[in-house]
């Protein structure tokens, strides 16, 4: 097999400097099951594939180094079914989480988008394909 035959992506890791906050973020405002619970990394399940958070720092691999404050590093994308989207919105308004971008329809792309943030300031889209 090469690089090219691979067929999956399993697992996405955000690097926190929040880790608390983000763990409850995704926790009580996503309402995604904790897979694993370890004071360094709790994962989360998502459908197949596992979200997971760890601390900032030196790693096994390296120092991650410190985020800039109000900068991303990745972009996050959710599909639910078309209708989920203005829920999502609804919901995300009443647990006080602010808004980035309201649904809003992007025909060329043939989606409905709802743009947001956790705390580690990872953007978060939930969107729809129409």
């Amino acid at each position: 097999m090469s690089l090219g035959g691979i067929g999956n992506l399993d697992y996405t890791v955000i690097l926190c400097s929040r880790m608390a906050e983000t763990r409850a973020f995704y926790r009580d405002i996503m309402q995604f099951p904790i897979e694993v619970d370890l004071e360094n990394w709790v994962s989360f399940r998502v459908g197949a594939a596992l979200l997971a958070l760890r601390p900032r720092g030196v790693w096994s691999v390296c120092d991650d180094g410190k985020a800039l404050p109000g900068s991303a590093a990745v972009q996050l994308a959710f599909r639910v079914a078309p209708p989920a989207v203005d829920a999502c919105h609804a919901e995300l308004v009443a647990k006080g989480v602010p808004i980035l971008r309201e649904p809003t329809d992007l025909p060329n792309w043939r989606h409905r988008t709802l743009f947001f943030r956790d705390p580690e300031d990872t953007i978060i889209e939930i969107y729809a394909e129409y």
